[in-house]
């Protein structure tokens, strides 16, 4: 799967609002008080760890916030393998300028690329089967599009960004509505025929009651792989089959050999560690 870069447009107001933050009401006082206005050098992006990158373009884009005469340059593409003391980029330019856009390039840079890391690692277990690991809406708060764009990154795939793209009816629905087929009636009636409808169930007599409804996913909450494989087989391909809850590393193989067509998991946004990712001056 080719990884489409988010254009810039969405990317920038990521950067101004993170160094609005780190720079505060005088800007950098450390860096300007030390570092002539004439200085000029190098800086090099380095892994400290084996993972895999993204968030290359913000890097670009702090610096260029910045200082428009600041020189990145990539060394590597987001969505590459890298190992420990692999160059990422290298900076040239202005020294103040690069100390100032450092830690907003380093802090997306590694929290994207650990979110990136833990995918790749779900998605190497799971393999061989068909299973592709996606993410939930379980993400920081204001980085859901880099959070998302990172798993892109790592070889996953996105479930819905949000509220708005795609219904997916929970178990509160259901006691509110009254029931699973009203609420699922009740959603036909208004969404449109491009948007796509799931429903979560946790056992197989509520995978039963839906079987014969319009539906497109089902979601198999917290199922051992021996009700999962049952599930699959009810499901017999008349709709996606989803599995959620309890996917870590050491679990997700089992999952996918079910034969389950999507494995979602929270863990890779919300407690992915970061990639450690230094700054060396040259």
């Amino acid at each position: 799967m080719t990884l489409q870069p988010l254009p810039d447009v969405m990317l920038e107001p990521f950067v101004r609002m993170a160094l609005l933050e780190d720079l505060g009401r005088a800007g950098d006082i450390t860096t300007t008080s030390i570092i002539p206005a004439t200085k000029k050098g190098e800086a090099i992006f380095v892994a400290r760890k084996k993972g895999v990158i993204a968030g290359l373009d913000l890097v670009r884009l702090a610096f260029h916030a910045v200082d428009p005469a600041v020189k990145v340059t990539c060394c590597v593409e987001d969505g590459h393998a890298v190992k420990a003391g692999d160059v990422l980029a290298i900076v040239k330019g202005s020294m103040r300028s690069i100390l100032m856009a450092e830690r907003v390039a380093l802090n997306y840079l590694s929290r994207l690329s650990g979110v990136a890391t833990a995918t790749h690692a779900l998605v190497q277990a799971a393999r061989p089967h068909k299973a592709r690991i996606c993410s939930t809406r379980k993400t920081t708060p204001g980085l859901r599009t880099l959070e998302k764009y990172a798993v892109r990154a790592g070889g996953g795939s996105n479930h819905r960004l949000g509220l708005d793209d795609a219904v997916l009816i929970k178990d509160n629905h259901i006691a509110v509505a009254g029931g699973v087929r009203p609420a699922i009636l009740a959603a036909r009636e208004v969404i449109g025929h491009m948007t796509k409808l799931e429903v979560e169930v946790d056992t197989l007599d509520q995978l039963q009651e839906i079987l014969d409804l319009p539906v497109d996913a089902v979601l198999l909450d917290n199922m051992k792989p021996a009700q999962l494989t049952k599930a699959v087989k009810m499901v017999a391909g008349h709709f996606v089959t989803e599995a959620s809850g309890n996917v870590t590393i050491d679990t997700v193989k089992a999952i996918a050999a079910t034969g389950v067509d999507f494995i979602s998991s929270g863990w890779i946004t919300h407690s992915a560690p970061i990639l450690d990712v230094g700054l060396d001056i040259a």
